[in-house]
C-alpha cells in the first residue's frame, strides 16, 4: 500500500533563463512501513523535496499525495491539522520546546489536537528509546543525542502516516549519530513506521530499506534519470 506519492513535482525559483529548478519533475512513491533514504549533495534539491512532501512549502506544479490526501487541495488550516495528525517531523535542530520537559514535548502534538495520549503506546515508545529516566528533564539538560531521541519520540507519538527526517544526525558526533539512527531504525521495525530520511551521508543512508538519489532536482539511478 502506497502511503506517499508525488506526480511530476516541480519547484522553480525565479523566472525565465535565470530560474533555478530546485525540483524538475519528481515521480516518487513510498510504501506503508518502508524506510527510505534520499541521498544528495548540498544543493541537489533534497531539502526542497522534503519540504514539499511535508506540506511545508507549495510546489510550482505537480502533486503530493500523503495517506490518500492531495496536499494541494487542502486549505491552510486544513493542511496544518493534517500535518499535525499525519506527518511527523525530525529535524537536525531538534525543535523541542525549551520550557517543556521531555514527556510534555513528546505528547505536545497530541494535546494540541485536543486528544489524550495513548499511555501504553507512549510508554512503549519511551522505553524503546531509553528515555525513562529523563521524562522530567528540560531539553537544556539533555545531550544532543538525547534531544534527538525525544524528537523521534514526539514524531511517532501521534501515530502519523509518515515521518520525514531532515538530516537527523547533522548536529551529532559519529558515535551518537549511529545510536540515534539505530533508534530510528528500531522505530521503523517495531512500530511499522514509514520513514523518509534525507542525508548527504552514504553510510547513514545504508540503514534504510531503499536508497533514492537526487541530483540537480531529478531522481537518478546509477547516473541516469530515475524511472
Amino acid at each position: 500500500m502506497q502511503i506517499l506519492m508525488t506526480k511530476n513535482l516541480k519547484k522553480y525559483y525565479g523566472q525565465g533563463d535565470t530560474a533555478v529548478h530546485a525540483l524538475d519533475g519528481i515521480d516518487f512513491t513510498v510504501d506503508k512501513g518502508e524506510f527510505v533514504s534520499i541521498v544528495g549533495t548540498s544543493g541537489s534539491g533534497k531539502s526542497t523535496l522534503l519540504h514539499m512532501l511535508g506540506g511545508l512549502d507549495q510546489p510550482t506544479s505537480g502533486t503530493v499525495i500523503v495517506d490518500g490526501k492531495d496536499l494541494s487541495k487542502l486549505k491552510e488550516e486544513e493542511l496544518t491539522i493534517f500535518r499535525r495528525r499525519k506527518i511527523g517531523f525530525v529535524f537536525q535542530s531538534y525543535n523541542l520546546v525549551p520550557v517543556l520537559n521531555v514527556y510534555e514535548n513528546i505528547v505536545l502534538p497530541i494535546e494540541l489536537d485536543g486528544n489524550k495520549p495513548d499511555k501504553a503506546y507512549i510508554d512503549k515508545i519511551i522505553h524503546t528509546l531509553g528515555l525513562e529516566k529523563k521524562l522530567t528533564s528540560l531539553p537544556s539538560q539533555l545531550s544532543g543525542g538525547q534531544q534527538q531521541r525525544v524528537a523521534i519520540a514526539r514524531a511517532i507519538a501521534a501515530k502519523p502516516a509518515i515521518i520525514l527526517a531532515d538530516e537527523p544526525t547533522g548536529n551529532l558526533d559519529s558515535r551518537t549519530s549511529q545510536d540515534v539512527l539505530g533508534m530510528l531504525k528500531i522505530t521503523s521495525d517495531q512500530f511499522g513506521q514509514t520513514i523518509v530520511m534525507i542525508t548527504h551521508n552514504e553510510e547513514i543512508a545504508q540503514l534504510a530499506d531503499r536508497i533514492v538519489r537526487i541530483e540537480d532536482g531529478l531522481l537518478v539511478k546509477a547516473g541516469e534519470t530515475y524511472v
